[in-house]
């Protein structure tokens, strides 16, 4: 599953996207999710998005460098905003100028 939606909803935001992208286990590298975020990225750049974000769990180096393949830049950590299975998650913020 792919999507992207509104990143803030102020107006100075208008133009900036956050997205996901969840592939289930069993179809893991399997190139679903490259196919994905390949449509996600190309369909932002269509509609006039400038900007697309994407905060991913830190402990998720996997999921980092698929998206550092595409372009997209680490741009922000913050520490202990999420919490899952019992402990604290920090989160990685990346982001891609849609050119």
């Amino acid at each position: 599953m792919g999507s992207y939606g509104t990143f803030r909803i102020k107006a100075a935001y208008q133009f900036t996207v956050e997205h996901s992208v969840y592939v289930a286990e069993e179809f893991s590298g399997k190139g679903i999710g490259k196919l994905l975020l390949q449509q996600l990225i190309a369909t932002a750049k269509e509609e006039g998005y400038h900007l697309m974000i994407g905060c991913i769990d830190a402990d998720n180096s996997g999921s980092i460098a698929f998206h550092e393949k595409f372009g997209f830049e680490v741009t922000g950590h913050l520490k202990e905003v999420g919490f899952k299975f019992d402990r604290w998650l920090d989160l990685v913020l990346m982001q891609l100028v849609l050119k």
